[in-house]
């Protein structure tokens, strides 16, 4: 772990990538303490006389929406959003694929072939028709997107960990436990699962950033987080008709978005490359 630590220490862009996810953290979780105004707070005087939002000043710093509410405020809380989704839908997810690939790979026989081929069957679903489909049959909500996501999401790592188990169940090592006549907990649990766990830490760093982008074009699509709930998504898709009016209200959210999918994609390559032993010692 110490060598994990050094190795993402030494990666520029993956420090950068872990001092954003700190600030984006910090900010989610401090965002009633850090927020100059109430999320869902309209102001009569957060709008022009012709009813239009306003830009940056000194009292709304990133603007106002077309409510007249503050965007800063609404950006805080919309990371809340974002993350709780992107770790909660995520982390169902990685645990669902993993689960199902692991038994698929160990148990094998029919089990397995039905597993499998069930998961093919989902990877033939386009994911974001697939999450739009199951959003709108269920009433949208912060839970309800996050469970949708994962719903959709779980096929790539099962696929992964299947092939992994597989190749690990067919060692010499495993073998030998069995014939000496270790109990399959044992097997699975002390000498297969502790191999996979740099694939599923990979995977559910890389993933957040998926699943943050999946959550936002959701919310952009109308089938994601509900108003008045902020999310980043949400508010650019309340702001598309003022596009060309209030750039400011689509930019900013915009970034948002991007630096901490970007954050958790380069934390997450970093990893791998850390975690991959045939780059021990090239450096």
């Amino acid at each position: 772990m110490s060598y994990v630590l050094q190795q993402l220490l030494k990666n520029k862009l993956a420090l950068f990538g872990l001092v954003m996810i700190v600030l984006f953290s910090g900010a989610a979780i401090f965002a009633p303490f850090i927020a100059p105004h109430p999320p869902d707070q309209q102001f009569f005087d957060g709008l022009t006389l012709e009813g239009a939002p306003l830009p940056p000043n000194k009292t709304f710093w990133l603007g106002t929406d077309l409510l007249g509410r503050s965007l800063f405020s609404r950006l805080l809380y919309g990371a809340r959003t974002s993350l709780i989704i992107g770790i909660a839908a995520n982390g169902a997810a990685v645990f669902i694929g993993a689960f199902l690939g692991i038994v698929a790979g160990y148990v094998k026989g029919l089990p397995g072939t039905v597993i499998m081929r069930f998961t093919d069957l989902m990877m033939a679903f386009p994911a974001l028709l697939l999450a739009i489909a199951l959003a709108a049959i269920f009433r949208p909500s912060l839970w309800i997107v996050a469970l949708v996501i994962a719903l959709v999401n779980w096929v790539q790592i099962a696929r992964v960990i299947y092939s992994q188990t597989v190749a690990l169940v067919e060692r010499e090592y495993i073998e030998a436990a069995g014939a000496i006549g270790a109990a399959w907990p044992r097997i699975l649990f002390i000498h297969i699962v502790p191999h996979l766990w740099p694939t599923l830490l990979v995977w559910g760093t890389l993933g957040i950033a998926t699943t943050v982008l999946l959550e936002a074009t959701l919310s952009f699509l109308g089938v994601g987080v509900r108003p008045p709930t902020p999310s980043w998504g949400g508010i650019i898709y309340e702001s598309q008709s003022y596009f060309l009016d209030a750039p400011w209200l689509v930019f900013f959210p915009g970034i948002a978005i991007m630096l901490l999918s970007l954050s958790f994609n380069l934390v997450g390559d970093a990893l791998r490359d850390a975690l991959d032993p045939t780059q021990r010692g090239r450096d």
